[in-house]
């Protein structure tokens, strides 16, 4: 099982026990738009994600971690390494904090920062990307706090609430390759 402890916060790969919450974000319609669901998701399909959550990111393809406060549940939000290449060496970030009041208190950026690490360090990446939309002030910012650069911009690449909108590629190169 995948554990990493930073000063304030872990992240750790799903249990069981995280049903409920995987529920509630999956079927939460005011972040469909980030993830690309288009459709609620049932306790039963869930519980199956959940028992095969024990894939290796080589197998699935991808890599979604719980942000805990401490060794208790629940969690707090999620991270994910998305479109895992190890041909090219390179993965997305998505990451999801459940309320404000939690994302007031720098989860995501200390999350993100384990991340970073645990790609760079232990799976041998050279690249990561994140896809933000250009509006979402708050995921600019962390993801260029940690080096990230905006390397283009897909024009009218979202349809959100019958408007399309533009998103944004950033990217960080590991510089010890």
């Amino acid at each position: 099982m995948i554990t990493l402890k930073g000063d304030n916060i872990y992240i750790r790969a799903l249990e069981p026990n995280d049903l409920e919450f995987i529920y509630a974000v999956e079927n939460d319609q005011s972040i469909w738009e980030v993830s690309n669901t288009q459709t609620p998701y049932s306790r039963f399909l869930i519980r199956q994600y959940l028992e095969n959550a024990h894939q290796d990111i080589y197998e699935a393809k991808q890599l979604r971690l719980a942000i805990c406060q401490d060794q208790d549940f629940p969690a707090l939000g999620l991270i994910d390494l998305f479109d895992f290449d190890p041909k090219n060496n390179r993965a997305g970030v998505g990451i999801m904090i459940l309320n404000d009041e939690n994302r007031n208190l720098k989860i995501g950026s200390e999350a993100l920062e384990l991340l970073i690490r645990y790609s760079f360090h232990h799976l041998n990446l050279h690249q990561l990307y994140a896809n933000i939309g250009v509006e979402n002030e708050a995921s600019k910012a962390l993801f260029t706090k940690f080096g990230f650069q905006c390397i283009g911009v897909k024009k009218d690449w979202n349809l959100i609430n019958g408007v399309y909108q533009d998103e944004a590629i950033y990217q960080l190169i590991n510089q010890q390759f």
